[in-house]
C-alpha cells in the first residue's frame, strides 16, 4: 500500500491509478460490450454515447472538488471546455482522413477507440515533459502564452484550410516501407498475404491501420496547441491530463453526430481563436502588471460564453430558410 501513496507529478500514485483504471474500463466497456460487433453508428447513438462520456467527465469534476477543492474543480472544468472546443476542429481532419482511405462508417468507431489508447500514452508523455519543464523554468509559461496568442491570431487570419492527407510525409514513408493491401479487410489492421513469385506469406498493413496512424498524428499536431492552452490555465499535471483525456473521450464519441454537420459551425474557429488569445493575454498581462490571474470561475465563464456564442451564432447563420409560401395564381 505504501507504493500507492508515493508522489507522482504532485499527486499520490493511487489517484493516477484510479483515473487510468476508469478510462481503461470505459474503453473495454465501449469496444467489448457496446460495440463488440462493428456497425454504423447513427446520430442518436452518437449523442447518447457522448452524453454518457461527458457525464462521467463532469462527475469526475465533483470528485476533484471533494478531494482537491473548489478551485481545482473549476480549473479542471475550464480545461475540459477548452480542450473539447479545440478538439472539435480536429473532427474536420479526422473526417478527411476517413474519406481519403474510404473507411466505412461501420469501422470508423474502431479506429477512434483504438486511437484513444495512443492519445493516453502520447499526451501523457507530452504533459509529463511539459510539467517538468514548467516546474524547472517557470518563464516557459510566457512562451506558451505568446504561442497561444500567435496561434489564435493565425487562425483568425487564415480561416479554414484544407488538410491534404496524401502529402503527409509519414504516410508516404509507410507506403514505401510496409506492405500495404490494396483495400480494406473488414475491421482488421493487419493481414497475412502471399508476396512475390514464391507465394511466401508476409504481414501486410491495411488502409484501416494507415488511417489509425494518421488520426494519431493529427492528434499530436493538435496537442501542440491544446496542451499549452491548458498549462496556461493550470500547471497541475493531474488536472491537465485528466481534463484532456475526458474531453477527447466525449468528443470522439460525438464524432458521428458532428461530422455530418461540421460545415454549419462557421464561427467556431473564430470563437476558439478568441479563447486562445484570451488565455495567452491573461497569462502575459498578469505577469507584466504583477497582478493575480483572473479567478478560475471568471475564466470558465468567459471561455464558455465565447464558445457557446460561437456555436449558437453559427447554427443561426446556417439555418435553413423557411420555404416561401406559394402565391396564388390570379386569373386574368
Amino acid at each position: 500500500m505504501d507504493l500507492l501513496t508515493l508522489d507522482f507529478l504532485g499527486k499520490p500514485l493511487w489517484s493516477w491509478a484510479l483515473f487510468l483504471t476508469l478510462v481503461v474500463a470505459l474503453l473495454v466497456f465501449d469496444l467489448g460490450v457496446l460495440h463488440r460487433k462493428d456497425h454504423e453508428i447513427g446520430v442518436r447513438e452518437s449523442l447518447a454515447l457522448s452524453a454518457f462520456y461527458v457525464s462521467i467527465g463532469l462527475l469526475f469534476s465533483l470528485w476533484i472538488w471533494q478531494v482537491m477543492g473548489e478551485r481545482a474543480a473549476l480549473l479542471y472544468l475550464t480545461g475540459f471546455v477548452v480542450e473539447k472546443s479545440l478538439a472539435m476542429d480536429n473532427i474536420f481532419v479526422i473526417a478527411m482522413i476517413f474519406a481519403y482511405f474510404g473507411v466505412p462508417r461501420a469501422y470508423q468507431h474502431r479506429v477512434l477507440v483504438y486511437g484513444i489508447l495512443g492519445v493516453i500514452i502520447l499526451r501523457g508523455i507530452m504533459i509529463g515533459v511539459g510539467a517538468a519543464v514548467v516546474e524547472r523554468f517557470e518563464w516557459v509559461l510566457l512562451i506558451f502564452a505568446a504561442f497561444l496568442i500567435f496561434t489564435g491570431v493565425k487562425m483568425l487570419r487564415d480561416g479554414d484550410t484544407e488538410y491534404d492527407v496524401a502529402q503527409n510525409p509519414i504516410l508516404r514513408v509507410m507506403r514505401r516501407r510496409f506492405n500495404v493491401t490494396a483495400g480494406l479487410f473488414g475491421g482488421r489492421f493487419f493481414v497475412r498475404q502471399p508476396i512475390g513469385a514464391t507465394g511466401t506469406s508476409a504481414l501486410f498493413v491495411t488502409p484501416l491501420f494507415l488511417a489509425l496512424v494518421m488520426v494519431e498524428l493529427a492528434d499530436v499536431i493538435f496537442a501542440v496547441d491544446s496542451i499549452p492552452a491548458i498549462f496556461a490555465i493550470t500547471t497541475d499535471p493531474y488536472i491537465v491530463y485528466t481534463s484532456n483525456i475526458f474531453a477527447i473521450l466525449g468528443l470522439r464519441a460525438l464524432y458521428f453526430a458532428l461530422s455530418a454537420m461540421m460545415h454549419r459551425f462557421v464561427y467556431l474557429k473564430t470563437a476558439v481563436s478568441l479563447v486562445l488569445v484570451l488565455i495567452g493575454a491573461k497569462v502575459i498581462g498578469a505577469e507584466l502588471l504583477g497582478i493575480e490571474k483572473l479567478p478560475a470561475v471568471i475564466s470558465l465563464g468567459v471561455t464558455a460564453t465565447l464558445l457557446i456564442g460561437g456555436i449558437a451564432l453559427s447554427l443561426w447563420k446556417t439555418r435553413q430558410p423557411e420555404p416561401a409560401s406559394a402565391k396564388p395564381v390570379q386569373s386574368e
